[in-house]
């Protein structure tokens, strides 16, 4: 049984979306954030008290990136996952990892001292400081997405999922004015796919 921890926009929108696009039945649990504080017992299922928490049956994971890759290597074969005798396969993984390590990581910065710390604890230097990291590691997706539909050619796979809820977790905060033209489009039409719709109206039902 597949069962899924999210919070509403948070980094496990990335497996809520990578299980809409692949179909598969799982459990849905919305959580408030931070779920440490506003769920029952949430640490004696994910020590950490992040999201996403996810199980398949005994198997635990909190990584979002990992659970994408998780997922369609073990439901696939699914065209949006890759394997590792496919061309593009080093490339797509670069892209997964990249996603959380490179993008995300400075953007919980700005999201800490932008909204979740109270008023007196705010950080307006860091929070521009981060905003510019993030956008400055945006130069190599502006620049892959150049002539392409999706990051690995005409192919929609995870990476685009991994990589895009970066630029949607941007555009939250208000970053999305400074992105180019090749990712703001980019991001435009990833909103508009229909696994994406459904993942948002899952998490608001």
């Amino acid at each position: 049984m597949l069962r899924l921890y999210h919070a509403p926009d948070a980094r496990s929108l990335r497996p809520l979306w990578t299980l809409e696009e692949m179909g598969l039945d799982y459990e849905l649990i919305n959580v408030a954030f931070p779920p440490r504080v506003t769920y029952p017992d949430y640490l004696d299922l994910n020590p950490l008290g992040t999201v996403p928490t996810f199980f398949d049956d005994d198997v635990f994971m909190s990584e979002s990136s990992g659970i994408c890759q998780y997922l369609v290597d073990k439901y696939g074969p699914t065209p949006i996952g890759l394997t590792p005798d496919d061309s593009q396969y080093g490339e797509y993984l670069n892209f997964l990892y990249q996603s959380d390590a490179t993008l995300t990581f400075p953007q919980t910065i700005v999201l800490r001292y932008t909204h979740l710390e109270p008023e007196e604890r705010r950080l307006p230097q860091a929070v521009e400081d981060y905003s510019i990291w993030y956008l400055s590691r945006l130069k190599y997706i502006e620049l892959k997405l150049e002539g392409r539909a999706f990051l690995l050619g005409d192919r929609f796979t995870i990476a685009d999922i991994c990589v895009g809820y970066a630029l949607f977790l941007g555009k939250s905060l208000g970053l999305d004015e400074r992105y180019k033209p090749n990712c703001r489009r980019f991001l435009t039409a990833l909103m508009e796919r229909p696994a994406f719709k459904r993942a948002q109206e899952r998490q608001s039902s």
